[in-house]
């Protein structure tokens, strides 16, 4: 499992309150949802950051690859002019997003390590695309689950939750192929009860217990499906 600090370095991303920047946020989140996947001793995680340094999107998918993540899950803080809005969500891929990714991916000449480190550069062109699209199609499937897994997770453990709180949209770290991704907004730094509530260690300890149960439930599942 590779977990993604959003934003670090010279990119605070949102700044809620008395200067609580979100890089700092996300990191020490991070490492909480890292020390408690590893005390159940039945995964091997990484951070694509372990200290406040600046690391390029296209990166942070790469460190996941390189790692074989059968999961990559990044963590951020949201904020809006709305200062009263609170709750957490879960963002996956959109399908509008995935044809767009999917069609620029197939263009390219070195089509190596796209899917699982098979080499589609001498592949024909419309195999390749048919490949890739179907990696990425099953892919945002296991996203998807995992993401409402989550949801499941938070709301049962009282955490507060937007309306709907599985989203989709085109973000950078959640367009590998062959990676089921989700970006975990825990919150709003714009509101002030949520940007301190995120700063507590026991907040984020909640947090990632609720995450955890979810990566849980995820690999139960998978583990289930493999066997039959």
């Amino acid at each position: 499992i590779v977990i993604d600090a959003g934003h670090g370095g010279q990119d605070p991303g949102a700044i809620g309150d008395k200067k609580i920047y979100e890089k700092n946020v996300t990191l020490a989140a991070a490492k909480e949802l890292k020390k408690q996947l590893e005390e159940s001793g039945r995964y091997r995680v990484y951070l694509t950051r372990d200290k406040d340094v600046f690391i390029k999107l296209g990166d942070r998918v790469k460190i996941a690859r390189k790692y074989g993540a059968d999961l990559f899950v990044s963590l951020h803080a949201d904020s809006i002019d709305n200062h009263n809005v609170r709750g957490a969500s879960i963002y996956t891929l959109s399908n509008t997003a995935s044809d767009k990714q999917t069609e620029k991916l197939a263009a390219r000449e070195n089509k190596v390590d796209l899917i699982g480190g098979v080499d589609l550069s001498h592949e024909d062109k419309d195999v390749a695309n048919i490949l890739i699209d179907l990696a990425m199609r099953d892919t945002m499937n296991q996203s998807k689950f995992f993401a409402n897994t989550v949801v499941g997770k938070m709301s049962a453990s009282q955490i507060k939750i937007l309306e709907r709180p599985h989203r989709y949209a085109g973000f950078a770290v959640l367009k590998a192929a062959d990676i089921p991704s989700v970006l975990i907004e825990m919150g709003f730094m714009s509101n002030n009860k949520e940007a301190q509530a995120l700063s507590s260690p026991a907040y984020r300890a909640q947090i990632a217990k609720a995450m955890k149960s979810g990566i849980d439930a995820y690999f139960d599942k998978v583990q289930k499906n493999n066997k039959n």
